[in-house]
């Protein structure tokens, strides 16, 4: 998959957002657990910035969620 390509870093960062609010938590505290800078979760989320799988496996495990579930379409 292209993590790379704007439509792709704007589905996952769109589903990184709804998952983390689903969970009631805050840009900074999925920061703060996943040990990541608070406002890249804003970047990630509104699809500005690349994300490599480890970083996203990072999220995924503190959202308590598959990682297929973010990336697949």
């Amino acid at each position: 998959m292209d993590y790379d390509s704007i439509e792709n870093r704007k589905r996952i960062g769109c589903k990184i957002a709804k998952i983390r609010e689903s969970k009631g938590l805050t840009q900074q505290e999925l920061a703060e657990f996943a040990n990541i800078r608070g406002n890249n979760i804003s970047r990630i989320e509104l699809g500005k910035y690349t994300i490599d799988v480890d970083l996203l496996g990072k999220i995924v495990e503190v959202l308590d969620c598959k990682i297929d579930i973010v990336a697949k379409n």
